[in-house]
């Protein structure tokens, strides 16, 4: 029989979620069926038919891609949009970063079906871990709780772990792949710490609450033992951390080297996007969003000071290392240290101009970054790894179009005029003029001589493709590992870069709405209810 206290505890449970919640999630709902029916289908193929895998899973994100682009498509008007009892938020920063994931996934399942076959480790468990992952950025992008975020952001991450150890019989995979986990998982206990903190000083976990309380601390409203500010920067620091970690930014960039070189190059590919992509999200969510108040203090420093020490440290350090590398792997990986610190300036500048840097440079790196590693992964064949950058001798010779499309990706990293890579700097850049803070420009300065840096390393590819000899061992006459759907990805990816470098508006408007939402949700209080 019940109790009287289990009847009373049955009275107080919220309403159960409406068929219109469960509505919003819909695109993450096809997902998981798609990713579930990959694994499934592994299963029952034959080993010769294990493509099919792949395939079903590009098709799945196309799915996915359309629901989304349905909600927007009803919502549009409506935006923020909670849901689940404000577990879920939908605004445009995660509406616009759910298809930069969707793209960054499809992108590296397309590159991914050749390499798998020559490598001989063709298996559907393959993709359903590219789209599991892909799974959990989704979620950190709707996420408006520190729970949701959290266990998000781990779905995302474990699924990485193992991807990058897929080659079970390399051993340079086995090693990034323990690398990256160790690391990885320090990362999520500073998080998960830090977090458990936030919510001892606060009570809440929603975001939006948390921010709220925080903000009556700052200003001295509410505080009666003590000041918890201080407490509230320990956690602060230690979110930042383990997300600084995440996305392999000064001090805590060493462990991507060696996972970017040890990884499969398909895999490197995805990761240098995508989970990064995430956890960029989830930093905005964090910084931007719940622990906004603490940007900037009268009596105590905030963490945006912090955070422009680490984006000076970041692309100065990443783009020096860079400068000495000969292996194109882990090149990319100090190029990539460096664009994030490049992106983290856009947080610093708190103007809307670097929040829409931000997006538009997230979007345009996808393009570009994935577009360098498809040529790389084109060069593997065999006798020929293809992560040297002496491999990129006289590839104008053998392959004059791919070594054209390189050059469009390779000038889009390097800032070149013309390319949508040179747009995503200029607003990073002039966002911190613009807020006119002496100090930001200093730092505005710095970044200018650091993109002139980069300028050396991203020649040295135009070099080896278009003034160097090919090779001459027999290896170098076989024909590069290409299919069509490959050349047809990376002739869009190039196309796009042109375009949006040349015609950026479109994307510019993209990326207002990132803006927007950072520079407005809590402004509205909790956006639109449903119930």
């Amino acid at each position: 029989m019940l109790t009287a206290t289990m009847l009373s505890l049955l009275v107080e449970l919220p309403p159960l979620p409406t068929l219109r919640e469960t509505a919003l999630i819909m695109p993450e709902i096809i997902l998981t069926l798609f990713a579930c029916a990959v694994l499934v289908l592994d299963v029952a193929l034959p080993h010769g038919k294990k493509q099919v895998t792949a395939y079903l899973s590009l098709v799945g994100l196309g799915f996915v891609a359309l629901a989304l682009a349905q909600q927007v498509m009803v919502l549009a008007e409506r935006l923020p949009v909670n849901a689940f009892y404000e577990m879920l938020l939908i605004d445009g920063l995660s509406v616009v970063f759910r298809f930069v994931f969707i793209v960054a996934a499809a992108f590296s399942i397309l590159y991914s079906i050749k390499y798998l076959d020559f490598k001989r480790e063709q298996r559907g468990e393959y993709y359903a871990l590219i789209l599991f992952s892909t799974l959990g950025m989704m979620f950190v992008a709707i996420s408006g709780d520190l729970i949701s975020l959290f266990v998000s952001f781990e779905l995302m991450s474990l699924s990485v772990y193992v991807l990058v150890g897929y080659l079970k019989r390399d051993g340079r995979s086995n090693e990034a792949a323990m690398k990256y986990f160790l690391t990885g998982i320090f990362s999520s206990a500073l998080i998960l710490y830090g977090m458990s903190l936030v919510y001892g000083v606060t009570g809440q976990t929603n975001l939006r609450q948390i921010a709220e309380i925080i903000a009556d601390y700052v200003q001295g409203v509410s505080v009666e033992s003590g000041d918890p500010r201080l407490l509230l920067l320990v956690a602060t620091v230690l979110v930042a951390a383990g997300l600084l970690f995440k996305i392999a930014a000064v001090p805590f960039h060493m462990w991507a080297p060696d996972a970017y070189e040890g990884a499969p190059t398909t895999v490197t590919a995805f990761m240098s996007v995508g989970p990064k992509a995430g956890a960029y999200v989830l930093l905005a969510r964090m910084l931007l969003f719940a622990l906004a108040p603490l940007r900037e203090m009268k009596d105590l420093p905030g963490w945006a000071a912090m955070l422009a020490i680490v984006a000076v440290l970041t692309m100065t350090i990443g783009n020096l290392a860079a400068v000495t590398q000969d292996n194109v792997k882990r090149l990319l990986a100090y190029s990539s240290i460096a664009h994030a610190g490049y992106i983290l300036l856009g947080l610093v500048s708190g103007t809307p101009m670097g929040y829409q840097g931000v997006a538009f440079h997230i979007m345009t790196y996808t393009l570009m970054n994935t577009g360098v590693f498809a040529v790389i992964i084109a060069l593997h064949r065999q006798g020929v790894i293809g992560e040297k950058l002496d491999d990129l001798n006289g590839l104008f010779a053998k392959a004059p179009s791919v070594a054209v499309l390189m050059l469009i990706f390779v000038m889009g990293l390097a800032g070149i005029p013309s390319t949508a890579g040179f747009v995503g700097k200029y607003l990073l850049f002039g966002s911190l003029i613009q807020s006119g803070k002496p100090w930001l420009t200093y730092i505005a300065i710095i970044a200018v001589l650091n993109a002139v840096v980069a300028f050396y390393y991203y020649a040295r590819f135009l070099r080896a493709m278009f003034l160097n000899p090919p090779g001459e061992s027999p290896a170098e006459a076989t024909p590069l590992l290409l299919t069509p759907g490959i050349r047809a990805a990376m002739v869009v990816s190039a196309v796009a870069v042109l375009f949006f470098g040349i015609y950026p508006q479109p994307l510019i408007g993209v990326a207002e709405l990132v803006a927007q939402s950072i520079t407005t949700v809590y402004a509205q209080g909790s956006g639109i209810a449903l119930r």
